[in-house]
């Protein structure tokens, strides 16, 4: 049995719920057995070593653990995972990747050796790496990773040049989505798709970790809306949605509609403004303050271009659906004016295509940035 692919089968189930720590996973073997296996609960509580213990019991002495994360040495809301480790009696500790936190950085790693435990390290990196490619954007430079997601037909459309829009994929790529946003911290749209479309912007994937809805984590929705145009009337807005609805302003919104969408429940935030718009940096250094950790952004082509020309994107999501509209008038996925040389196109690099029912997913990172690779910063934060 692969038991790093089961840690990190484990870890995938902690996104969402776990944030801003990381998503792991860990499995104990003993005599060709697991004895124990856990991931990372939410802020403050137990992280994956720790569940892995207490399910193992004594028969953690002289086990085995592949974990996909290098436990941490430190002491934040909880006591450090390689003390546990240590006491605990654990031989041995596959690590798929290091955590290169400030906080750690290698010193869980070193504690182990110097007690004398056996650390090998780089199992499925790769993929330990992509999972927490969030995460370690996060204590890089204090901003979310942005995922840039967006579905089209087969000719480059998002809609209908009468502006139909629903479907553009099938159930399939919907229900992918679904799932995508319950592992994410925020979801991030523009007034202009809320307008449009009126989106609940919920997780609603058909499986939760324990079978009951009420197990489904639902992240943030952020809202870029520079002159607090959103209906009271939105899905957004309601108070009996499940989740959190921020609306980011500039100056230009009127106080008398800021306290009205309060008095409904809905969080406002004034950003600074860049030509009449809210600034997409200053909102992303806004979200990393807040320990936003990822936002998976589902705008519309001007937000999608405005995101992409503020160098705000790690990653692009296209669904491509076996449909073709046609017509000049019928919209794509990035506005704005677009480059004028196909030399000095976006070029995606580290792509990989997936068939979802009858669609198709083009995965791919912006610039250089690969799975599990951050744009460097100077300060962190240390709430860990």
């Amino acid at each position: 049995m692969d038991y790093m692919s089961r840690a990190l089968d484990l870890a995938t189930q902690a996104l969402g719920w776990c944030s801003p720590n990381p998503g792991v996973g860990a499995v104990l073997v003993r005599d060709g057995a697991i004895v124990g296996e856990g991931f990372t609960q939410p802020p403050g509580t137990a992280h994956a070593e720790v569940r892995a213990l207490y399910k193992a019991g004594h028969l953690a002495h002289g086990s085995t653990l592949y974990v996909t994360l290098e436990p941490c040495s430190h002491q934040g809301r909880t006591p450090p995972c390689t003390d546990a480790l240590i006491s605990a009696g654990v031989a041995e500790v596959h690590v798929a990747t290091a955590d290169p936190s400030p906080w750690v950085n290698g010193g869980g790693i070193q504690m182990l050796r110097d007690a004398g435990v056996r650390v090998v390290i780089g199992e499925r990196e790769l993929e330990a790496r992509e999972l927490n490619e969030a995460y370690f954007k996060w204590v890089a430079c204090q901003q979310p990773f942005v995922t840039l997601k967006y579905a089209m037909t087969a000719d480059g459309r998002i809609a209908t040049r009468a502006g139909s829009s629903q479907w553009v994929t099938g159930p399939d790529s919907r229900e992918y989505v679904a799932l995508l946003r319950s592992r994410v911290d925020a979801i991030l749209v523009g007034i202009g798709t809320v307008l449009a479309d009126d989106p609940l912007l919920t997780a609603r994937p058909t499986h939760a970790l324990d079978g009951g809805e009420h197990r489904i984590h639902q992240p943030l929705r952020v809202v870029l809306d520079s002159e607090a145009r959103l209906p009271l009337s939105a899905r957004v807005v309601s108070s009996r949605t499940p989740a959190p609805t921020l609306v980011c302003v500039t100056e230009r919104a009127q106080s008398e509609k800021l306290a009205e969408l309060a008095d409904s429940g809905v969080e406002t935030l004034v950003i600074q403004g860049q030509e009449d718009k809210v600034d997409i940096i200053e909102v992303m250094n806004a979200l990393g303050r807040r320990n936003i950790t990822s936002v998976l952004a589902e705008p519309g082509g001007t937000l999608a271009a405005g995101l992409l020309a503020a160098g705000a994107v790690d990653k692009v999501l296209v669904f491509i659906a076996p449909k073709i509209v046609g017509g000049v008038s019928a919209p794509g996925p990035v506005g704005g004016e677009g480059v004028a040389a196909m030399s000095e196109a976006l070029e995606l690099r580290d792509t990989s295509w997936t068939s979802i029912g009858r669609d198709m997913l083009l995965s791919g990172y912006v610039g250089r940035a690969g799975p599990g690779e951050a744009r460097k910063g100077t300060d962190v934060f240390r709430d860990h």
